[in-house]
């Protein structure tokens, strides 16, 4: 992907990134199908994991077993988004397992516990690994897109050697490794028309039902007047999972300042015209520790990378990302 260029007949990052999402063709053959397995947390909620074709049996620790590829969805995505279909269908032609764990809420139903998820959940990632390691012997490998992506590097910076363990890989794809630099861009002019007002739609209808379930939560009128996703944190994330403020959650949950202290090899794509990242706010190779490596197209959009003639396609995007993860196994 850090030779990719967009077909001529689809100009700019906005243009790339919604085609690719809602027209752009993501599988070959028949549509990915899911099996949905349920998984109680320690604190007393749930988490849906949505599994390729059938949910494992308990592994066999005789038989080698294929890899598994883990995708960690974006900010209101889900195992239906294009990229998760992308990737589900990579996988497939492969023979490897395929999993895609929803952050709390993001399954369709709406969590018990008085939270949500959020950039730098990375204890969330972790034990999510932790709990697909136990069901699956072979290598995991593991893909974050856009928050997925931010979460899972901060998953490997705390988890430093250790995360050897758990992952034999991992790819962040289009994610905002500087929040307070996304959450800016997408916070002004077209951004904020257009994607500010698709997030909050979905974000907003949750947290309100997330207050009928616990009452007194958050302030409801603060809530509803909010227009920025800067005011939907201020309001709901930061002080519903530990921060101070969104300065602060922004602050303490980006991956950024800690890519140095990665030890697993890692991938990092990110297209230098995303219409929610900033290319100036991008890691630069001294930035990074020596088990990352950094891809940074001039184009693709926010997980877009379409190729192929009218209406084009997502499949290059997975293609050579699990050629990149292959060869580290």
């Amino acid at each position: 992907m850090q030779q990719y260029r967009a077909p001529r007949w689809l100009i700019g990052g906005n243009a790339q990134t919604i085609w690719a999402a809602r027209f752009a063709r993501r599988y070959v053959g028949a549509a990915p199908a899911y099996a949905r397995e349920r998984w109680d947390t320690p604190d007393g909620d749930f988490v849906d994991v949505d599994w390729l074709d059938r949910v494992p049996v308990p592994p066999d620790p005789l038989r080698d077993a294929p890899p598994l590829l883990v995708l960690f969805h974006g900010l209101e995505g889900s195992s239906g988004a294009h990229y998760a279909q992308s990737f589900a269908d990579g996988a497939r032609a492969r023979g490897w397992r395929y999993a895609v764990p929803h952050f709390r809420g993001c399954s369709g139903e709406l969590n018990r516990a008085p939270r949500a998820y959020h950039s730098g959940d990375f204890e969330e990632v972790g034990w999510m690994l932790a709990q697909l390691r136990a069901r699956h012997h072979g290598p995991i490998l593991a893909v974050g897109i856009s928050l997925g992506g931010n979460a899972l590097l901060r998953w490997a910076e705390e988890a430093g050697d250790t995360a050897r363990s758990l992952a034999s890989a991992v790819c962040a794809v289009c994610s905002p490794v500087d929040l307070a630099a996304s959450g800016m861009a997408i916070g002004r002019g077209f951004n904020r028309h257009v994607y500010t007002r698709m997030f909050l739609r979905t974000m907003k209808a949750k947290a309100l039902a997330k207050l009928v379930q616990h009452p007194g939560l958050f302030d409801r009128r603060r809530l509803v007047a909010t227009r920025t996703l800067y005011d939907f944190d201020n309001v709901f994330t930061a002080p519903l999972h530990g921060f101070r403020d969104t300065d602060d959650y922004w602050r303490r949950a980006s991956a950024k300042p800690h890519l140095r202290r990665i030890r697993i090899p890692a991938l990092v794509l990110n297209a230098r015209n995303d219409p929610f990242i900033p290319a100036r706010s991008l890691p630069g190779p001294n930035e990074v520790s020596a088990s990352i490596t950094l891809w940074q197209p001039v184009h693709g959009g926010h997980v877009g990378f379409v190729l192929g003639r009218w209406p084009g396609h997502v499949l290059t995007l997975p293609e050579q990302v699990l050629d990149w993860m292959a060869e580290r196994i």
